[in-house]
């Protein structure tokens, strides 16, 4: 599964550690001040997408060196700088995104960049949103295997659409059968695995699921296992 890793211009103490992807074969692409990121972590994107208005000058010549392509846009244009890093990734075949430096700072910003799971789950691409203490996916009714992760021990549940329907939950603490999930709902908040592998279900709708830690205490205890 073609892994490509898109990193955004969120605020960069959202952004996790670079280096828990360094020895996979991934493909990497910074949308405007994500390119920087890189640059600064020492890795070279494939590619540097955007309009570049939130680096300095200083910054946008480093990231002209060293990335492998550039493509700039104006300022002014009708989709966002990462909303054209997930095209360049869709465009090199990804299978699997794994969007960086998309949540913090602006409501709008990070409420928006959750929306674009949605259609990259529509495509059948596999893609997660992921900072220092959550992993935020997207599911589509039927049936999903979840593993046990200890740097991020906490499920929540959201519904997207207006209600999902049949919702049921094995191998976790409070487990469900068949429950009904309207928009708004706080039922299925801050759950946890009492497995290493559970599942959950359900027969109709969207769900937002959210893996979150309270601290970089769990994350730093999840690394050492």
């Amino acid at each position: 599964m073609k892994k490509v890793i898109v990193v955004g211009g969120g605020p960069k103490s959202y952004i996790p550690s670079l280096q828990r992807w360094a020895e996979e074969d991934v493909e990497w692409i910074g949308a405007d001040q994500g390119a920087e990121v890189l640059v600064e972590a020492g890795i070279s994107p494939h590619a540097a997408i955007g309009d570049f208005d939130s680096v300095s000058e200083r910054s946008y010549q480093k990231i002209k060196e060293q990335a492998l392509e550039l493509h700039t846009y104006p300022d002014e244009k009708d989709e966002t700088d990462l909303e054209l890093a997930i095209k360049e990734a869709l465009n090199r075949k990804a299978e699997h995104i794994v969007l960086l430096g998309v949540t913090g700072g602006r409501m709008d910003h990070s409420q928006a960049n959750i929306q674009l799971l949605y259609p990259l789950m529509e495509k059948g691409i596999k893609a997660v949103i992921v900072d220092h203490q959550n992993q935020i996916e997207m599911a589509a009714s039927g049936s999903h295997k979840i593993e046990e992760d200890p740097q991020y021990p906490y499920l929540s549940f959201l519904p997207v659409t207006l209600e999902v329907k049949e919702l049921t939950l094995n191998g976790f603490y409070y487990p469900l059968s068949r429950a009904h999930l309207p928009f708004g709902s706080t039922l299925c908040i801050s759950n946890r695995l009492v497995e290493d592998t559970g599942t959950f279900s359900f027969e109709s709708g969207i769900l937002l699921v959210i893996r979150s830690t309270d601290s970089m205490e769990d994350q730093e205890k999840g690394s050492s296992h």
